[in-house]
């Protein structure tokens, strides 16, 4: 059976890489459909690094995204597994001589096992991500400060205070308002399910986006944030639980979340396993340094 190579043109590519994902999830995915349309479309920066995507019968089987320097994402068909190592040749190809690195998950043990064979050496000391779930039975009503609203984003009418309230928490200047109006066009996200608060004056003081893949019945809550002025008010909470509350009105039946696991950045971990979310997986990070 011909397999085809060729790179990343556009939205209807990226529809097909969630395909790929979405026919593939399980609780030992490193992917969800998701994070590849908050990833791919929320910065120019990621928007230009290098994809490929692999086809057999017009079908894509697996795909990469390199994201220069170092790093590399992948979901590959297990049907199609030796196009792992294609795959890792040509992320060689791209970085050169310079050192990378590749996160799978500790269930990933054909990725894993592909690395060695490529000279990847583990480094067991290096931060990773805890990856969370819990179900969405026995949810708490979120609670407010005085004269604080949670709520869903109206569309166009928010999408001002909705990239301020992003760029505020976290300090920085990738989501633009083109940048969001192309995650709002993006499958799957729905208005319904991308919450923020409300301030007493009228800002957005945080904010919390699912993305629900219904085929599973599972939605990833990708990003979270609560701007700097309106901090130790429960608000990342809040917004978490209104969130949570919505997406089970729209059918989902597990939420999902991938905080930082390693005690340099303990915080977001605390506020989820709180909230009831439990680990079930983590990343790992695999290291090639060296010329070709």
């Amino acid at each position: 059976m011909t397999i085809i190579m060729r790179r990343y043109t556009g939205p209807a590519d990226l529809r097909a890489m969630q395909d790929l994902t979405q026919s593939l999830w399980s609780t030992s995915s490193a992917h969800h459909v998701g994070d590849l349309a908050w990833d791919r479309l929320h910065t120019t920066q990621q928007a230009g690094w290098p994809i490929a995507l692999w086809e057999s019968q017009g079908k894509v089987v697996a795909w990469a995204w390199a994201q220069l320097p170092d790093g590399l994402r992948l979901e590959v068909d297990p049907a199609h597994s030796p196009l792992l190592s294609e795959i890792l040749n040509w992320f060689d190809h791209l970085a050169g001589d310079r050192p990378r690195e590749i996160n799978p998950l500790d269930t990933q043990s054909a990725l894993r096992t592909a690395l060695l064979r490529h000279g990847y050496e583990p480094q067991d000391e290096a931060p990773f991500f805890a990856y969370h779930s819990r179900d969405l039975t026995g949810l708490p009503q979120p609670v407010l400060p005085e004269g604080f609203t949670a709520r869903a984003v109206r569309g166009e009418e928010d999408l001002d205070r909705r990239v301020a309230v992003h760029r505020a928490a976290w300090n920085s200047t990738r989501a633009t308002l083109e940048s969001y109006r192309d995650v709002m066009a993006a499958w799957p996200y729905r208005s319904e399910l991308d919450w923020v608060i409300e301030a007493p004056d009228g800002r957005f003081a945080a904010n919390c986006l699912i993305w629900h893949d219904d085929l599973h019945r599972v939605g990833l809550i990708e990003p979270v944030g609560t701007h700097p002025g309106f901090r130790r008010l429960g608000l990342a909470r809040a917004v978490c639980t209104a969130a949570l509350h919505a997406l089970a009105k729209e059918g989902g039946e597990t939420a999902i979340v991938y905080p930082r696991g390693d005690n340099a950045y303990p915080v977001p971990q605390i506020l989820y396993r709180s909230m009831g979310f439990r680990p079930y997986t983590r990343t790992r990070t695999f290291r090639k340094n060296g010329a070709l």
